[in-house]
């Protein structure tokens, strides 16, 4: 059987036990997965460092490897960020909530009221407290309808019109017979006097207590 890409693999597996990826796959395999996933995660805790440094984090964590096989390693955890980003939003939810409760939990220890206040209220907005029930749905989960542009009318269980586009060109034809002036019909201005018509009321008109 022939053995899955790396990427896919670690699509996969990403976070599947070490126990479990030693029954599905290779050794070298094994420790590649694990290898993306400790860099994945240490790009997770810190969202702001740069490639060279998960580069090196990668080697220094093992270093039997060579630059290139650490380079690749992150290439791959850049391709996966994508379909794993609802999960980081997840995990920075959750460390966020637990940054803002210890703020809290020194705020009060120190009676500081302001910064209490401020923490709970930082809390409540993360945690989308303030919405209605039927409406804390998280607009990132919310997925747009895929809605594809067809002139194929079997999609609405309708029959095709054989020879659809020459009846449609016969039936042209006989309404311009009558009516030829609706084939060819230029662009006009709107005849409206806007500015006159979409005037503020004057004192005069409206009166200063809006009285007619």
């Amino acid at each position: 059987m022939a053995l899955p890409a790396t990427i896919d693999a670690c699509r996969a597996d990403l976070f599947t036990p070490r126990q479990e990826l030693e029954e599905r796959y290779t050794e070298v395999m094994v420790k590649r997965i694990i290898r993306v996933r400790e860099a994945y995660n240490y790009l997770l805790s810190n969202p702001t460092v740069k490639d060279k440094q998960i580069v090196d984090h990668i080697m220094l964590a093992h270093p039997e490897i060579h630059k290139s096989s650490a380079y690749s390693d992150l290439q791959i955890v850049k391709t996966l960020l994508p379909s794993i980003s609802q999960q980081s939003r997840d995990f920075h939810r959750w460390r966020y909530n637990e940054m803002i409760m210890e703020t809290y939990e020194m705020a009060k220890r120190h009676k500081d009221m302001k910064t209490m206040e401020r923490a709970a209220t930082s809390y409540a907005k993360n945690n989308r407290v303030y919405l209605e029930d039927e409406m804390t749905m998280p607009f990132e989960l919310i997925v747009p309808q895929p809605f594809i542009p067809t002139m194929d009318v079997t999609v609405l269980g309708l029959k095709p019109m054989p020879n659809a586009y020459e009846a449609i060109d016969k039936l042209t034809k006989e309404m311009c017979r009558d009516l030829p002036d609706i084939v060819d019909v230029e662009a006009e201005e709107a005849d409206l006097e806007e500015k006159k018509l979409f005037a503020p009321l004057s004192s005069e008109e409206g009166g200063e207590d809006g009285e007619d």
